[in-house]
């Protein structure tokens, strides 16, 4: 059977995932449209949430799990009332009239929420329990037992009324945080019940709603080489990393999976830290400067090639 070779493609593409899609149909799409060998997102939204989905391209795959580390933010509506099976509106209603809070109601319990919590993700979730994902247990009929978790929730602020019955907020929190349960847990801290209507990701990372482009928009990009444009480099995920510069013999070592000295390199007030490495073709790897050197701990294949002679007889 013949393979198909695709592209060799590195960057970052930044998509403003449309309601109704899941991230890995943007993923499947986005790698059809670029006829690429690698990508993948990183950081899931949920089906029925829109906003920054950052998608990793070749070598940017290899920073995935960094990006997702960093903080997120959201605006979301709650509606108070009506209590959901998955806590949105994709869910079948379990309980309705709740009572509406008052605006001082919820924004005197807002504080609360601030700081490390302990949250339970909501059971229609990827998590998984004894090897099974916890949205399989519940459409299954079955009610799995949710493990709390700790997230950090770093500002959380009302924004406005919308209807007589919802309210428009804003949250930025750490990596984990189901904005679902801390809509729930709002309404709950209210004495009432309430599930997400709207749910938008704002930020990720480093990564904001001004570096997006919409799915439909790139797909009417036809022109050769237009949808690579939109790419944004890898190294724009490693912006509060410090850059540390390398000689072109200590490049090759570090893609080599080896060591460098300390002593060619003013690096002390680094120790024990993350650096990104970058010779004159770009970045090489991300290191981190122990006691005794300066170890490899992520290497990119991205040194150009050479052109070569051609003899021409």
């Amino acid at each position: 059977m013949k393979h198909t070779k695709h592209q060799d493609i590195n960057g970052w593409l930044i998509i403003d995932k449309p309601k109704g899609m899941t991230s890995t149909d943007v993923v499947n799409q986005t790698r059809r449209l670029f006829d690429a060998n690698k990508n993948g997102h990183a950081g899931t939204l949920d089906p029925f949430a829109t906003g920054v989905l950052p998608i990793a391209f070749g070598e940017a795959t290899k920073l995935i799990a960094y990006v997702m580390d960093g903080s997120k933010e959201y605006e979301f509506t709650l509606k108070f009332g009506t209590a959901t099976s998955t806590d949105d509106i994709e869910g079948d209603i379990v309980r309705s009239g709740g009572r509406i809070p008052s605006i001082d109601e919820i924004t005197g319990i807002l504080p609360s929420f601030i700081g490390t919590i302990e949250q339970t993700p909501p059971a229609y979730s990827a998590i998984k329990i004894d090897g099974k994902r916890a949205y399989d247990l519940a459409r299954s009929g079955q009610a799995p037992v949710m493990p709390t978790r700790r997230v950090e929730i770093h500002s959380l602020v009302l924004r406005t009324q919308t209807s007589a019955d919802s309210f428009c907020f804003k949250v930025s929190c750490s990596k984990g945080t189901y904005i679902r349960a801390l809509g729930r847990d709002i309404a709950l801290k209210l004495n009432t019940v309430g599930h997400l209507t709207e749910l938008r990701r704002t930020k990720c990372s480093f990564f904001l709603s001004s570096d997006t482009i919409l799915l439909e928009n790139l797909k009417n990009i036809v022109y050769e080489g237009g949808r690579q444009d939109v790419l944004l480099p890898i190294e724009t995920a490693l912006r509060d990393i410090a850059a540390l510069a390398v000689s072109a013999e200590d490049a090759a070592k570090l893609r080599h999976g080896q060591g460098l000295s300390l002593k060619a390199y003013d690096v002390l007030q680094h120790q024990g830290d993350m650096m990104a490495a970058y010779d004159s073709s770009g970045l090489v790897a991300l290191v981190r400067v122990e006691e005794k050197k300066i170890s490899p701990i992520r290497v990119f294949n991205l040194f150009k090639k050479e052109l070569k002679d051609v003899d021409y007889k």
